[in-house]
């Protein structure tokens, strides 16, 4: 069997993927109805913009979309392209929904930043857009099977 060299590994001329304020976009699969895509991201860091410190959030993302999806690779690298910005809470989690809305003019979006502890204090800042006109289905409550 040969023998393993731990950290030898080449680095690639060009990483996989890289940070990117670019928002791809695809053609909704089902324009017809109304559905909730829902993105987790639970490691999103920028930077204090007055210590230069790292903020981390925990960012929730629903989505009610029209004619176009947003493409998950490159919310990834959106988000990651945030790391070495500094920005206030309040700033970045609106910015983040006004590119969505940009890129994917969706029926609804709602962004709900669930910022860490910072000097004792925890920020939830939630912010939303709703396209003019459109209004959600009634809420349908089903019985609880049992």
């Amino acid at each position: 069997m040969p023998k393993i060299a731990v950290g030898t590994r080449a680095k690639p001329a060009a990483p996989p993927s890289a940070p990117s304020r670019r928002l791809d976009v695809f053609a909704n699969p089902a324009p017809e109805r109304d559905y909730v895509v829902r993105f987790d991201v639970p490691e999103f860091t920028c930077l204090c913009p007055l210590t230069g410190q790292p903020d981390f959030a925990h960012f929730t993302i629903e989505v009610v979309p029209d004619r176009l999806c947003v493409e998950t690779k490159s919310l990834k690298q959106y988000f990651w392209s945030y790391r070495n910005e500094g920005a206030f809470h309040e700033k970045v989690t609106n910015a983040i929904l006004s590119d969505l809305v940009a890129a994917t003019r969706p029926r609804f979006a709602r962004i709900h930043a669930d910022w860490f502890v910072r000097g004792g204090i925890r920020t939830f800042v939630t912010v939303e857009h709703r396209a003019r006109g459109w209004k959600p289905a009634p809420r349908v409550d089903l019985p609880r099977g049992g």
